[in-house]
C-alpha cells in the first residue's frame, strides 16, 4: 500500500501574512452544544448526561490564498487562449491527481528566476524525464519561511519562458512551495517601474 504523505499547508493565522491572507478562526467549545440544542427546544433536563456536546470550529475570515490551494485560469483572466477560461468548479479532477515529480530549484537565490535551463539541466542530472500531463512540482525551499514576514518579501519564482515551456511538454497544473508561483510580488512592481515594462509583472 502506497503511502499517502501531507505536504498542504495548516490554516491557521500566521503574523507574518499580507492582510488579505489573515486567516480568522472560533473554537467552540463542547459546552456551547448544550445552549444551541436548548435554543432549538430541548430543555437541559432532557440533555444526554453522558454527552458534552460537539465542539466546533468557524472559519470567519480566510483568503484562498491562505492555505493550499489550486488557481484556475479564470484566477488570472476571464478568457485563455480566445474563449473563457475555467473557473476552479469546472477543472477536471482528474488534473489534480496522478503521477508527479518534484523539481529541486532550492539553490535558486531570491529573486533570480527560474529557467527552462535550470529545470532541463536538473532533469538530466536526475535521469527524469516529464510526461504529459503529469504534476510538477518546483521545491525552492521557502516553505520553512512560512510564518514569517519574508515568506511575502523573499524567494525565486518562475520565468515566464519556463513557464511556457512545462506547458508545451503537456504540463497542466503546476505548484510551488513558496508564496506564489512568480518572482516575490513586491519585488516585480518595484522591477516594472523600474523598467517601464508592462508585461514583466507576473509573467509567469
Amino acid at each position: 500500500m502506497s503511502k499517502i504523505i501531507d505536504i498542504s499547508k495548516t490554516i491557521q493565522y500566521n503574523a507574518g501574512d499580507p492582510f488579505f491572507m489573515k486567516v480568522k478562526i472560533k473554537h467552540k467549545a463542547h459546552k456551547k452544544a448544550k445552549w444551541l440544542v436548548r435554543f432549538l427546544g430541548l430543555p437541559f433536563r432532557l440533555f444526554p448526561k453522558k454527552f458534552t456536546g460537539w465542539a466546533d470550529d468557524e472559519i470567519r475570515k480566510m483568503g484562498v490564498h491562505s492555505t493550499t490551494h489550486i488557481d484556475a485560469p479564470w484566477h488570472y483572466s476571464p478568457t485563455c487562449k480566445g474563449k473563457r477560461a475555467k473557473t476552479i468548479d469546472e477543472i477536471p479532477l482528474e488534473w489534480c491527481y496522478g503521477d508527479g515529480i518534484v523539481i529541486d530549484m532550492k539553490h535558486k537565490k531570491d529573486f533570480d528566476p527560474i529557467t527552462s535551463n535550470d529545470i532541463k539541466l536538473f532533469l538530466k542530472k536526475e535521469n527524469l524525464a516529464l510526461i504529459p500531463e503529469m504534476i510538477v512540482l518546483i521545491k525552492t525551499g521557502r516553505d520553512k519561511l512560512m510564518g514569517t514576514k519574508d515568506f511575502f518579501y523573499k524567494g525565486t519564482g518562475m520565468s515566464a519562458e519556463a513557464t511556457e515551456w512545462l506547458i508545451n511538454k503537456g504540463i497542466k497544473v503546476m505548484g510551488i512551495d513558496q508564496w506564489g508561483w512568480d518572482l516575490p510580488l513586491t519585488y516585480l512592481i518595484k522591477k516594472a517601474k523600474l523598467s517601464n515594462n508592462s508585461e514583466l509583472f507576473w509573467e509567469a
